[in-house]
């Protein structure tokens, strides 16, 4: 079979809808691309038609062109992908390349059928024709194919563009939402369980860029807990690009309330200093928002009381973003482990939220009580006392 170039077809999501602001969109994608594949070579980077190229510019770059779409499967803003073969626009190339190209391709695929799409007017052939004249070829060249329009186990694209003829089979889909840090900055607050690494790729998709917020509990918490939460912070930069994450103690806090509070309003109490301290962060990293991964009901804290209360110490201009709120554990744990993040989230070592967990939380929660009972302690120190203790880990991809 000839050898030809390969390339990557990004195909745009919502991208393609943003009128006068496209062009501002597509640059935060493409700086976004250029930055995930420099570890694999040099790469030409060509938006025209709704679909962004992807070129080897050298030997080395086109034999890690798979790794390299795998990667841009990433990318957010890119709705599918695919590796394709690039050929001249002449008919006579086409045909005599595609059936050795199938069969290459082939996987054990017994029908298929061809989508041909002509985005170049001037070239001699409508697509009906196209395909098939090119599904003659790959017959003549795969005896024991059939053809089949309406199931097939193959679909073979063969796309006339500006530039060249684009041949693939197989589409790999890409991340969706919209490019990264299009939407603006939000602080996640980052525990290490399940909800929270996800809740922060969600609203990543959107064009989120997330600062994470870690509370730590040291010494009721150990260092290996710690390391999990960076642990995470890692696999969620594989999505999400760089990530600062900002390790604060609960430790003076929770043992403050410990002694001052009644037992059953611990959590609540302890929410309402997380928010406090949230917003703090929101505001010295000039974030917009504040992400955390609570679903309505899940646990004593997550009562639509309790977050009423919990919400009521933050200023109105603040809001949080709650992805998961009507979702079930399942649905999370499916993005979870999309992401790579659930057997690290797994893991059996404690949080924050666990230490001096009270036996009978309270579940619907009155204002004004959680607010006598937290009068008893001095919280604009405990709060200054918690911001210095801010420690800063920076997570690269």
């Amino acid at each position: 079979m000839e050898q030809v170039n390969r390339v990557i077809l990004l195909k745009l999501g919502e991208v393609v809808l943003k009128g006068l602001n496209r062009k501002n969109f597509e640059k935060m994608l493409t700086d976004d691309l250029k930055r995930r594949l420099k570890k694999y070579g040099n790469y030409g980077i060509l938006s025209s038609q709704s679909t962004i190229y992807v070129t080897p510019l050298d030997k080395d770059s086109a034999l890690c062109i798979d790794d390299a779409a795998k990667e841009c499967a990433k990318v957010f803003g890119v709705a599918s992908l695919c590796v394709a073969a690039e050929i001249d626009k002449d008919l006579d190339k086409i045909l005599s390349f595609i059936g050795n190209y199938i069969k290459s391709e082939r996987k054990g695929e017994k029908t298929f059928k061809v989508v041909g799409k002509r985005s170049d007017k001037s070239f001699p052939l409508t697509s009906p024709e196209l395909s098939a004249l090119c599904g003659a070829k790959i017959l003549s060249a795969n005896h024991d194919m059939k053809v089949d329009v309406n199931n097939p186990d193959m679909v073979v694209y063969v796309e006339v563009r500006d530039y060249a003829v684009y041949v693939h089979a197989s589409k790999i889909h890409g991340a969706g939402g919209m490019p990264a840090g299009s939407a603006g900055k939000a602080v996640l607050l980052l525990s290490g369980g399940i909800d929270s690494p996800a809740a922060g790729y969600v609203c990543a998709k959107r064009g989120v860029s997330v600062e994470a917020l870690h509370f730590d509990s040291f010494p009721y918490t150990s260092e290996r807990a710690r390391q999990k939460v960076i642990e995470l912070a890692e696999k969620m930069c594989d999505y999400c690009g760089n990530i600062s994450l900002h390790i604060i103690s609960l430790t003076e806090i929770q043992e403050s309330i410990k002694r001052s509070c009644k037992e059953d309003y611990f959590t609540v109490l302890l929410r309402r200093f997380m928010m406090r301290l949230a917003e703090k962060a929101a505001r010295s990293l000039g974030a917009k928002a504040i992400i955390t991964g609570e679903s309505l009901g899940q646990v004593a804290s997550q009562t639509m009381s309790a977050l009423t209360v919990t919400n009521s110490v933050l200023s109105s201009d603040v809001p949080v973003f709650r992805p998961f709120i009507a979702a079930d554990k399942e649905e999370i744990v499916n993005i979870a482990r999309k992401i790579g993040t659930f057997d690290i989230s797994i893991q059996p070592y404690e949080d924050c939220c666990t230490v001096f967990l009270p036996k009978h939380p309270v579940t619907k929660p009155k204002k004004d009580r959680i607010e006598k009972s937290e009068s008893a302690l001095d919280v604009d120190r405990l709060v200054k006392n918690a911001v210095a203790s801010e420690e800063i880990v920076e997570i690269r991809p």
